[in-house]
């Protein structure tokens, strides 16, 4: 995917995916100094895979964790999919994923008993200024936190750039701009071919499918509340203002159905625009700008 007239890419792995950050021309090194440093204070914040991120802080000791000012709607999110979803999207849901075998040192290995995720008020007192914990628990802001990041990523590209693209690992926010980005619908079961393209004139996209990690009999779309995979649903998209919002979305469609959750949201007259493909085969979708499916 790329943009009309000249363009660079600038590449880079972070956080566990590959990024790609395209603009007219290249971004100045202040402006890559300021992303890079961005994403490792969301890392060193967010990350359960480093012993030294505030998340393993809290696996270890209950308490209060202060929470930086621009990290707080990522929390007012997740409180607000955790309603929406019954609890099935929640970042307690770490201590499940770690049993389950998803953990710190990937073993893959799933353990005898999996554990279902607390209640959200059992644990949490509060989550504005910051979180405070009545016991240690494992969180992993894993259904929108990678969107939160290209979010934040994206606000710093724009102080540099009118005109830009930043992707990580398919999530993606795009410029507002007079011609669309025709952006390629990846292949659930098929990593080289596409099931379809959107055109998007600005705004976010983000993708979840059961396919990105998958061990044993696993994979790390977990149903919290009873510690099994997702299984109905294959893949979702959704197109949304924010990256964070689209990722967050894009998770709860597999386990909230998609008129439910639309009616909560009043981008338009669908609420939302979205993509899902069930594991019968079924595709149900909004009347999304651009769609074409090869299905």
């Amino acid at each position: 995917m790329k943009t009309p007239g000249t363009f660079h890419d600038w590449v880079f792995e972070a956080i566990g995916t590959r990024w790609t950050i395209t603009t007219p021309a290249p971004l100045p090194d202040t402006a890559v100094a300021s992303v890079g440093a961005e994403i490792e204070r969301i890392d060193l914040a967010w990350s359960r895979f480093r012993d030294d991120s505030m998340v393993a802080a809290m696996a270890r000791t209950a308490g209060r964790y202060p929470i930086e000012p621009c990290d707080r709607p990522l929390l007012d999110w997740y409180r607000r999919l955790y309603e929406l979803t019954g609890g099935a999207v929640t970042p307690l849901v770490g201590g499940t994923l770690a049993a389950a075998g998803y953990d710190a040192d990937y073993t893959l290995r799933p353990a005898s008993s999996i554990p279902a995720a607390p209640a959200w008020d059992d644990v949490i007192v509060g989550h504005h200024e910051a979180l405070d914990l009545r016991e240690p628990v494992l969180v992993d802001v894993g259904a929108a936190g990678k969107g939160f990041a290209v979010d934040r990523v994206a606000e710093i590209v724009a102080g540099f750039v009118d005109d830009y693209i930043v992707d990580a690992g398919g999530d993606m926010v795009v410029s507002p701009r007079e011609t669309p980005v025709r952006v390629a619908l990846e292949h659930p079961l098929d990593p080289v071919r596409a099931i379809g393209v959107v055109a998007l004139d600005g705004g976010a996209i983000c993708a979840s499918a059961s396919n990105r990690r998958t061990w044993a009999d696993w994979h790390h779309i977990v149903d919290p509340r009873t510690a099994s995979p997702a299984w109905e649903v294959l893949a979702t998209w959704v197109i949304a203002p924010t990256a964070m919002e689209a990722d967050g979305l894009a998770t709860a469609l597999f386990f909230a159905p998609a008129a439910h959750l639309r009616g909560h949201f009043d981008h338009h007259a669908d609420g939302f625009h979205h993509v899902t493909i069930r594991r019968n085969g079924s595709v149900e979708h909004t009347a999304v700008p651009g769609l074409e499916l090869f299905l």
